[in-house]
């Protein structure tokens, strides 16, 4: 064999070389060219959560579908009544909690509001108010927990920042930046195992869970260190305007740390007034597994179902019209879920018992028909079956709201953790979580509505209880149930490892869940009826 036969490559072969070298974003390894393709909703999924390592960025990831979809922006401060039958709309609280609705046609006041309720937050560690720490030489960043994470899952990682900046905008305004630091700045090693030969890792939250973002002499000897002096404004400025109540940002935090804050957020260093800033992990969510059946990622509890509600409200409105619509379809996605919700943008707010409240009676004020151009809304208010004093309660004594929730797959190397028969697989279908005690708010009369939503779509369900001996978590579904007096039921994906900075689901899962929410969304005005207990 000569030198040039030797270098004779066959196309087969040069394929999968090509195959190789391409990019592959979505995927942990280079896919084999007869593998069959994986559901497009499972990768943009993937480019979901990739895009977005904290709430703000998921409601900004959701905004970006919602107004492709033609879904339009409302201000809770404002007047609702210009909101239209047939409109598509949606509204932020603290810019981290979503709520988006589409109006049926054929809405009245009194009618049903098929609801379905996720989170956007998943557990974390936050930069502390004064994170400027150093020892021995390392350049330290304080952190603190938040919610309940599986915390030596974050040892050696590669982590960045990421969250909203408050900055100045030059017009006496302070306006919201999102930021996102895409490249790996901050880690938190291990002990070395000669060093400690303990059976349990068991790291101190306070002094062992201590991220090193570098060298203090490395910053010293920084070059194109930022010196932020003082503008000819501020020198000028008199002394109730130079007063600062709190010590400077770059004396709070590391300056380097500031600088990335301002670069990304596009500002200069003078202008950062505030932050809220969390550390996550730059490796991309990617899939996973011999046959690509997994996805490997961050925070898939809880934006798989925050995706998947997102999308499930969007495929209805596109594959069912709302001409013949009666009820209003509703999602909403909460921010503090994992730290129980009670904040002003939680679950247990008055955020959703406010926005149903608003929507009950909407267009039937009477006068507020002037303002409507649809004529079937004109006479609302001489409806004889309808009282705007009793519609929010007649609206949530028809409604239904679906709390979507991650939920455990069973795990092969801890079997006997789970209820021998309620083990729930990983791209088997959506799981309904049900317990006794009410941790969950699932009950017949939901699962028979759930089933046939079901049977519409084409999608399996699966059923989960944890064991006696076993604690059970909870989710919004409970407190919402309570709040709005409104008939619930509990679901969710499965997966592994829930809590962890690395998580495990299935890839097939995400269309089940899609395709779940878009048949209970455009089947739940003729169902309702006819699954009613009083």
């Amino acid at each position: 064999m000569n030198a040039r036969s030797s270098l004779r490559i066959s196309p087969r072969t040069l394929r999968n070389v090509q195959l190789a070298a391409s990019p592959a974003t979505h995927r942990c390894f280079s896919i084999h060219p007869s593998r069959m393709a994986p559901p497009k909703s499972a990768l943009d999924f993937i480019d979901f959560v990739n895009a977005s390592p904290t709430p703000y960025h998921a409601v900004q990831s959701s905004i970006q579908r919602l107004a492709k979809a033609g879904f339009e922006p409302i201000k809770e401060r404002d007047n609702w009544s210009s909101l239209r039958p047939g409109g598509k709309y949606y509204m932020t609280r603290n810019g981290s909690t979503i709520v988006a609705f589409a109006i049926g046609a054929k809405w009245k006041p009194g009618n049903p509001i098929a609801m379905l309720g996720a989170h956007t937050d998943s557990p974390c560690l936050r930069i502390k108010p004064v994170s400027k720490k150093s020892g021995v030489g390392f350049m330290q960043v304080g952190v603190e927990t938040y919610g309940g994470g599986i915390w030596h899952s974050w040892f050696d990682r590669d982590l960045s920042i990421a969250g909203r900046v408050l900055v100045k905008d030059g017009q006496g305004n302070f306006v919201q930046k999102l930021v996102k630091v895409d490249r790996p700045i901050i880690r938190i090693p291990t002990l070395a195992i000669h060093l400690d030969r303990s059976s349990e890792f068991n790291p101190n939250k306070e002094t062992e869970l201590f991220p090193i973002a570098g060298m203090v002499a490395a910053e010293l000897n920084r070059t194109g260190k930022s010196d932020t002096p003082k503008t000819a404004d501020a020198e000028e400025a008199g002394p109730e305007e130079t007063f600062q109540p709190l010590k400077e940002m770059t004396e709070r935090h590391h300056p380097y740390i500031i600088e990335l804050i301002a670069e990304h957020a596009g500002v200069q260093v003078s202008d950062v007034v505030d932050f809220e800033m969390v550390l996550y992990d730059v490796q991309k969510s990617c899939l996973g597994g011999l046959n690509e059946e997994f996805i490997y990622s961050a925070r898939l509890d809880n934006l798989g179902m925050t995706y998947c509600s997102v999308m499930g409200l969007i495929e209805s409105v596109s594959s069912s019209s709302l001409e013949s619509e009666t009820s209003i379809r509703l999602i909403t996605c909460f921010d503090h879920e994992e730290i129980g919700s009670t904040s002003a943008q939680g679950a247990n707010s008055d955020l959703l018992p406010a926005v149903v409240r608003r929507l009950s009676i909407l267009a039937g004020g009477g006068r507020h028909g002037e303002a409507a151009s649809d004529k079937s809304w004109e006479h609302v208010s001489s409806d004889p079956d309808i009282d705007l004093s009793t519609a929010f309660e007649q609206t949530m004594a028809a409604s239904f709201l679906v709390s979507a929730d991650m939920a455990h797959s069973v795990h092969p190397n801890y079997v006997g953790k789970y209820e021998s028969n309620h083990q729930p697989e990983m791209n088997k279908g959506t799981v309904i979580k049900i317990n006794a005690n009410q941790r969950y708010a699932t009950n017949s009369p939901g699962i028979v509505l759930l089933q046939e939503a079901a049977k519409r779509a084409g999608v399996p369900l699966q059923l989960f209880v944890v064991r006696n001996d076993s604690s059970c978590g909870s989710t919004i579904g409970p407190m919402l149930s309570a709040k709005l007096g409104v008939r619930t039921l509990d679901l969710g994906n499965p997966q592994l490892s829930m809590h962890s900075i690395r998580e495990t689901g299935g890839t097939y899962d995400v269309e089940h869940a899609i395709k779940l929410f878009d048949a209970y969304f455009s089947s739940y005005s003729d169902l309702e009826a006819r699954i009613f207990v009083d």
